[in-house]
């Protein structure tokens, strides 16, 4: 009698492991930055800010995949380093992959591309690469040629005994998981640009409560990465135009402030189009309106502690996007220990 109830125990142990969702965090979880800037240079408050918060892990955007004006696939806007990444920081490589990308036969250039990301790291000294990071924002429509083409880069990976990682947004937390060893939930980009009366469209908990109830039982280990940036959004009237970048607001001869977070165009003006990936520009006309934006610290531990609450181990590894001077001051530093705690 004892060795049969013995025996269901054992069982019922092995079944509930068994049962388990593939990994509830990431493998050695540390504090991690994105960068995301197509030059490698820190200055004294990005360093402090690696110092302070024990940053153990840089996902360093590398390159894009892009289709240039005759359709092929070719890379993009690939980072310059003029800095060395302080000691005993990994450094993962990250690859943006635009998603019109997908259908253009993507799977044959991934041999490239891990060959390409080897070359960097060689000519640049970076050493200790364990993964490589794909970022992309697959949808319905794309999902099996880019799921066969992760297939691919993991094989590849593999073989020279490193890992695959890949970006997760919330709405493909309820499509069929991608092959990789783990994701990076994104949680910022939540919302919509179109409409300056709508809500915070970088991150709002309205907008992230429809997915949480797919997050406990999603079959990858994941980790979250959280925003501590700003956006400068520019209206004409109510019509959302462009996103702005890094202007001085406080230049009275082109702006004037008329609220807490809203600036009026005072002189027209041409500047660069930071969401073109081309050389053009983006045509300020006076009357125009700014409206910075960012989302309220509070409101991203609440959103921190709801995950943690849905899949204890989750915020094992926290990312903040991104590593920018003009960023990190945009929360304190009792704001990043909260966000960063597990």
């Amino acid at each position: 009698m004892n060795r049969i109830i013995t025996y269901i125990l054992l069982l019922i142990v092995v079944t509930t492991v068994g049962c388990k969702p593939s990994g509830e965090s990431v493998d050695n979880p540390k504090p991690a930055v994105y960068y995301w800037r197509t030059t490698l240079a820190l200055d004294s408050v990005e360093r402090q800010f690696l110092h302070d918060n024990n940053v153990g892990k840089m996902y360093v955007r590398y390159f894009d995949i892009a289709l240039n004006d005759k359709g092929q696939l070719r890379p993009n806007a690939t980072i310059t380093f003029d800095d060395s990444i302080p000691a005993g920081i990994e450094v993962i490589p990250t690859i943006f992959i635009v998603n019109n990308c997908i259908e253009r036969g993507i799977d044959t250039i991934a041999p490239l591309l891990v060959q390409r990301v080897l070359q960097m790291n060689e000519t640049h000294d970076i050493a200790g690469v364990k993964e490589i990071q794909i970022d992309c924002d697959w949808t319905a429509s794309t999902q099996s040629a880019y799921f066969n083409f992760l297939q691919i880069m993991k094989q590849l990976l593999e073989e020279k005994g490193m890992a695959l990682s890949v970006t997760i947004r919330l709405h493909q937390l309820a499509m069929e998981v991608p092959p990789a060893q783990y994701g990076v939930l994104m949680m910022y980009n939540t919302g919509e640009l179109k409409d300056s009366k709508q809500r915070n469209p970088i991150l709002d908990k309205r907008d992230v409560e429809p997915y949480m109830k797919y997050v406990a039982d999603y079959q990858l280990p994941l980790c979250v990465a959280y925003p501590n940036f700003n956006w400068q959004l520019l209206y004409t009237g109510d019509k959302f135009r462009d996103i702005l970048y890094s202007e001085d607001l406080g230049d009275s001869t082109l702006y004037r402030k008329v609220s807490d977070n809203k600036y009026l165009v005072v002189s027209s003006i041409d500047l660069p189009n930071y969401l073109s990936s081309n050389s053009s520009y983006t045509y300020l006309n006076a009357g125009d309106t700014v409206i910075v934006i960012k989302p309220e610290a509070a409101s991203i531990v609440q959103i921190h502690d709801a995950l943690s609450h849905e899949r204890p181990g989750i915020n094992d590894q926290v990312i903040i996007y991104s590593l920018n001077n003009s960023s990190i001051n945009n929360y304190t530093s009792s704001d990043y220990e909260k966000i960063y705690r597990p």
